[in-house]
Order: structure tokens, then C-alpha cells, then sequence
């Protein structure tokens, strides 16, 4: 599998607006998850970046409005602020664009027997580098052997915060370790992702 990693790209590719796929993972994390606070700490280790990097783009985050900065003792926290006017259309934008990281890296680990997930097809192409406009659903490799009927529910509330599509394709990890009879997962292992669950991002 083709991972990549977003400090080899200089700009954003899903949100050219944004200066760097960094930034709009960071921002997408935050605006959908409007009701938590995140350290600098967490984020750094969500993102597997320093948490001097994280700082600096909280710096500017927090100057332009866009994200409450407070400090509680030596802890800095981070959280949405929903009354700058630009609150809403971003995060609109930030869930057709980053969205599928946020949501699907939060909802899939807390399935019982997720032990990796990757998102593919064209979404990851898209992340990677393939013009174009934002794919209209999102492909998802998950490995495990998590329940059908918990894995569709995770499916169905991604689809209504993504406002698009999710389709879930569950193999073993036996499967997944020995891929060779299955066309599929050779065409999957030898194609761009993004790993939500399991692998370093």
C-alpha cells in the first residue's frame, strides 16, 4: 500500500484555499468536533507532528478568530469558536473536503475489532495529488473482525456528518496479510491511502 504523507506536500490539495494538507487535517479535527477541547499534546500525536508545529498553526488559527485558544495552568487548549461568521461555511467545507479524516479516525476505533482501517479510491487520489473536485462518497478498507451491523452503524453516521456516501469493505487480517487470491486488495495495496486505524499517519 501506497501511503503518504502529508509533509512531503507543500500545499493542500484537497482545499487549495488552505496552505497545507496539515492545516486543513487540524482544522477539520476541531470544527467537526465543535464540543471538545484538544491540547497541543493530543494533536501533535493525532497528526504525528511536533507540538511546536501544531503551536504555530494554532497561533494563527486563534489571531484570525477561527479557534479558541485558553490556557488552563500549563496546558493550552484548542476548541471551536462557532460565533465568527465564517464558522459555518467552513466547516461545511472542511467536511467535503478533510471530513472523512475527522470523522471516520474517530468513530472507527471505537468499533470492537477494528484493527486497521484505510480510506482509498478516490478520495486517497484525490489526497494525493489528482485534480479535480471533491469525490462524491468515500471508499473504507477496514481489517478485523469487527460486527457487520456496528461497522454499518459507524457507516451511517459518518454518511450523515460527511453528507455524502460511505462504503465499508471488511476483510480479516488474515486476508489482508496474504492478499495475493483477491484482485481487489492487490489493486487496494498497490493504490494511494490514508490510514485511519492501526498504522502511522
Amino acid at each position: 500500500m501506497r501511503s503518504f504523507a502529508r509533509r512531503r506536500q507543500n500545499t493542500s490539495r484537497l482545499l487549495p484555499l488552505l496552505r497545507s494538507p496539515l492545516l486543513g487535517e487540524l482544522m477539520a479535527w476541531i470544527c467537526l468536533h465543535p464540543e471538545m477541547n484538544y491540547s497541543l499534546a493530543e494533536l501533535a500525536r493525532r497528526f504525528n507532528v511536533s507540538q511546536s508545529a501544531i503551536g504555530k498553526e494554532a497561533d494563527r488559527l486563534a489571531e484570525a478568530g477561527l479557534v479558541r485558544s485558553e490556557w488552563r495552568g500549563n496546558l493550552r487548549l484548542l476548541r471551536a469558536e462557532p460565533s465568527n461568521p465564517l464558522a459555518r461555511p467552513l466547516t461545511e467545507l472542511l467536511a467535503l473536503t478533510y471530513g472523512p479524516i475527522a470523522v471516520l479516525a474517530d468513530l472507527l476505533p471505537a468499533v470492537p475489532g477494528v484493527v486497521e482501517a484505510y480510506l482509498y479510491g478516490s478520495w486517497a487520489a484525490h489526497y494525493a495529488g489528482e485534480p479535480g473536485p471533491p469525490p462524491p462518497d468515500v471508499h473504507v478498507l477496514v481489517v478485523g473482525d469487527a460486527d457487520g451491523a456496528e461497522l454499518a452503524g459507524a457507516a451511517d453516521l459518518a454518511e450523515r456528518q460527511l453528507g455524502r456516501a460511505v462504503h465499508l469493505y471488511q476483510v480479516s487480517s488474515m486476508e489482508w496479510r496474504w492478499p495475493e487470491r483477491d484482485p481487489f486488495l492487490m489493486s487496494v495495496r498497490s493504490s494511494p491511502a490514508y490510514a485511519l486505524v492501526g498504522a502511522p499517519r
